[in-house]
């Protein structure tokens, strides 16, 4: 089940990865499209013009390109691209679910290519054949995704879309959450997000110039209100996390900081779905939207996606789901009682000694004679949460004179060879093990603050010596 749940994840990390280099284009774009369509802010038929285009060819073509140099590099992003523009050419919907396909498949094929014709080609043709080999594959790939892929996305989007919209006319959309949030604090909120809302979003965003898909399970509110309740009616321990949880989550848009609150507390997962659905149903009833996928997912990206006349309900709703959010986690801390509660924290603490004694150990051995020289901190996109717990272990390093070390943050593809001790949260090393295998992996609860990284500060300080 683990391996499982990791190959999705990972998979999810791969749409990530292919989208969050390309954020930038796609603000670019909605913004250009809150400001001059009819119904924006400065409405301007000559600057309208572009919005358009750019939907149709510029951003299909970047999430094709950066699909293909994920699996080939600079003759896989060729590839990915001449396949997408038969895509784009034979099919009259905004191709971004296709161009997620046939940029990484034009990829994967010249891959397989080189890998199989390097070893025989002649000297002094090796420009000829790799050029040439690119032109054929591509020339192929254009054909068939002209032919019969195009067509077969755009059925199967209608078909997806039909099906969405039939579930938003029963007022049915905030139902949603139940999927969403449980998906979320298992890191498979990206295989949802840049898989299914961000495409059905961009593609309403053109007719409508806006879109409530991009709000179903980025809304912040739910997971403020939740850390609010534990600020409130947790323990000491847990209020001092939560607070400083509370302002990264709400104002930076890392949601991954109050995951680990929900594992603290289970059924505080029936809090985030109750705040979901009450957002997502003002959101509906008030009939807003995003021109654009806010990444990270903080209240300054949704304002600043907010187009006219949808200020109000978009407040409105994250304040709905802030507040609903809150309550029921309230209810369920305060009927589990804060004695109860550092009970439970002190035995959870407690259950992994064990685990602690053995990681000291395997970190002796593995600090012995102060080999390690490079730690990665790694996480789904590599910018949010290991971004933040690399800052902060270099920090204490820093304060222990140590400043030789190399500690970066990566997404977990990315991760280097030459990285000597991967950090990882524990609900994502089964994904970390499936490329990794060799290294030293260190789990963690928490990103800013654990246990694990006190042992291996400690170690490190101790080869020092």
């Amino acid at each position: 089940m683990t391996n499982i749940r990791a190959r999705i994840q990972s998979f999810g990390g791969f749409l990530t990865n292919m989208v969050l280099p390309n954020i930038g284009a796609f603000i670019a774009w909605g913004i250009l499209t809150a400001l001059f369509i009819p119904t924006g802010w400065f409405p301007n038929e000559y600057l309208g013009k572009m919005v358009g285009p750019i939907i149709t060819y510029l951003l299909p073509l970047l999430l094709a390109h950066t699909g293909g140099y994920m699996i080939s590099g600079q003759r896989g992003a060729v590839m990915g691209c001449i396949g997408t523009v038969g895509l784009i050419i034979g099919s009259d919907i905004p191709m971004f679910l296709g161009a997620m396909i046939v940029g990484p498949l034009g990829g994967w094929i010249i891959k397989k290519w080189d890998d199989f014709i390097q070893k025989h080609i002649p000297t002094g043709f090796e420009m000829v054949i790799n050029n040439f080999s690119i032109g054929i594959l591509g020339f192929g790939l254009l054909i068939l995704s002209y032919v019969i892929v195009g067509p077969a996305i755009q059925e199967a989007n209608t078909f997806i879309t039909r099906a969405i919209e039939a579930l938003v006319a029963t007022g049915f959309l905030p139902l949603l959450s139940i999927i969403n949030e449980p998906a979320k604090v298992l890191f498979l909120n990206n295989v949802i997000d840049q898989g299914i809302y961000y495409p059905l979003g961009l593609i309403q965003t053109a007719d409508l110039g806006k879109s409530i898909y991009f709000m179903v399970a980025s809304n912040p509110g739910p997971g403020l209100g939740l850390l609010l309740a534990f600020m409130v009616f947790g323990s000491k321990m847990v209020k001092s996390q939560a607070s400083g949880a509370a302002i990264i989550h709400f104002f930076g848009g890392i949601h991954e900081l109050y995951y680990p609150f929900v594992f603290m507390r289970p059924l505080t997962i029936f809090a985030m779905i109750l705040g979901g659905m009450s957002g997502t149903f003002i959101f509906q009833m008030t009939g807003v939207g995003l021109v654009a996928g806010p990444s990270p997912g903080s209240i300054f990206s949704y304002l600043a996606l907010t187009p006219k006349g949808s200020f109000l309900g978009v407040i409105l709703g994250v304040t709905v789901s802030t507040i609903v959010s809150f309550l029921v986690t309230s209810v369920i801390l305060k009927a589990q009682g804060v004695d109860k509660e550092e009970m439970e924290e002190d035995q959870d603490l407690s259950s992994y000694v064990d685990k602690v004694q053995e990681m000291k150990s395997e970190g002796k051995q593995l600090l012995e004679g102060n080999k390690v020289q490079n730690i990665a901190f790694a996480c789904d996109a590599g910018m949010g949460s290991s971004a933040m717990g690399a800052s902060a272990f270099k920090k204490r390093l820093e304060k222990e004179g140590i400043t030789d070390l190399i500690v970066k943050h990566y997404r977990i593809e990315d991760i280097t060879v030459d990285a000597d001790v991967i950090v990882v949260h524990k609900s994502l090393s089964g994904r970390v093990l499936l490329n990794y295998k060799d290294k030293k992996i260190i789990t963690l609860k928490n990103y800013m603050s654990d246990k694990n990284l006190d042992i291996l500060l400690e170690e490190i300080i101790k080869t020092k010596k």
